[in-house]
């Protein structure tokens, strides 16, 4: 038997068009296993065969172990097929997607362990259709019942062989599952910066995001999306791991998910900063990070925020002029609040108290909105490939 090719084409990721916006990865359907999936085939085609009625017994019998074959064939041949296009094409996906599915479970094994269904589901057909006329072509009760369970026996070999690749899919499904779903069309702050430097509980101030904050590194096990709206302009924040300084080719899965989400979703960064280092992390390290995503990202605007002004002695300057307009402001317009500024001249809030996050966010809008391409023919990455 020939070796598997990809020739994944299919998917039901979100369109616009053929253009792919997003990938739900939550509505992946359970993979069956070898086991269920032979259960499945031949106990249809023993209920179709149950249904053939002919007086004449060769030809009842014909009729009986042709439909046997044919149906589990095509009952086995169909799910894989199914199972096949239910995944989304890695050519199709966005980049940021793609990124992710690298990240998590590997790009190679993604394709091969999908091609290998379509692989299988071909060569069930082509059993079914050569054993179906053996015992078309014979009125030999034994040589009828020896082409169904050879059918049988090669159509149970290619289910041993494609075992493996079921299993890998059932538990990608389970990893991929708890993936973000990234909308290409609204705009996205990424935040990001080492463990512990006070993302989540930022994101969680700001928006939907329901985070798990504590005081220890990596809490954030997964990339995690919060939602805000503006003026009716819906944006996303991704909250990312932690991310340590350190080559890449030493970064875990969970590090590689937050570059993935840096590189190719933001609109615009925003890079924490602790510089008590209570988070664990030096100063030169927060730096030499910094350094490091600016080079990943040449083109996106950063905003670097240091995070826990609370914790700053003294505090900055201006935190009661920036408190007192924050609880002022009723939601409306666009007012050109303050943001909270150190006593180096930095950016700084406090998530904690809540003290310059409104400020933060107003200008986060305003460069979202200033790094939106004015052209209007513009169209979401991955457009120019074909659904």
């Amino acid at each position: 038997m020939n070796q598997p090719t990809n020739s994944r084409i299919g998917g039901d990721p979100v369109h616009l068009g053929g253009i792919v916006l997003k990938v739900v990865w939550r509505d992946l359907t359970t993979v069956l296993t070898e086991e269920e999936v032979l259960d499945k085939g031949f106990s249809r085609a023993k209920k179709a065969a149950d249904r053939v009625d002919d007086h004449v017994k060769v030809f009842r019998v014909r009729k009986q172990l042709t439909r046997m074959v044919q149906t589990a064939a095509d009952v086995m041949s169909q799910y894989l097929e199914d199972t096949e296009k239910s995944w989304p094409s890695l050519d199709q996906m966005p980049l940021f997607d793609k990124a992710m599915v690298e990240a998590c479970v590997g790009c190679d094994d993604y394709r091969h362990h999908l091609s290998m269904l379509g692989w299988g589901a071909k060569q069930m057909r082509k059993i079914a259709k050569h054993n179906a006329a053996k015992i078309v072509r014979t009125a030999r009760f034994e040589i009828m019942h020896d082409a169904r369970k050879e059918a049988y026996g090669r159509i149970s070999s290619i289910m041993r062989r494609l075992s493996p690749s079921l299993d890998w899919l059932h538990e990608s499904r389970l990893v991929l599952r708890k993936l973000p779903v990234i909308d290409q069309l609204c705009p996205t702050i990424v935040v990001c910066g080492a463990p512990n430097v006070g993302k989540s509980a930022f994101i969680s101030t700001l928006s939907s995001g329901n985070m798990e904050v504590n005081h220890y590194p990596f809490t954030t096990k997964q990339l995690h999306v919060g939602h805000f709206k503006h003026r009716r302009v819906p944006h996303q924040m991704v909250d990312t791991p932690g991310l340590l300084d350190r080559p890449m080719d030493d970064r875990n899965a969970i590090e590689l998910q937050a570059i993935a989400a840096i590189e190719h979703v933001g609109s615009l960064c925003i890079y924490l900063m602790d510089i008590s280092e209570k988070c664990g992390t030096s100063i030169e390290d927060q730096n030499n990070l910094l350094d490091e995503v600016k080079e990943l990202l040449p083109e996106i605007d950063i905003i670097v925020v240091v995070s826990k002004a609370d914790l700053m002695e003294p505090r900055p300057s201006n935190w009661e002029l920036v408190e007192q307009l924050e609880s002022e402001w009723d939601g409306e317009g666009e007012p050109d609040l303050p943001v909270l500024i150190d006593e180096e001249g930095c950016v700084t809030i406090s998530a904690l108290d809540g003290v310059g996050v409104t400020a933060l966010r107003l200008e986060m809008v305003r460069r979202c909105k200033a790094n939106m391409s004015e052209d209007p023919m513009s169209l979401p990455d991955g457009w120019h490939r074909k659904s």
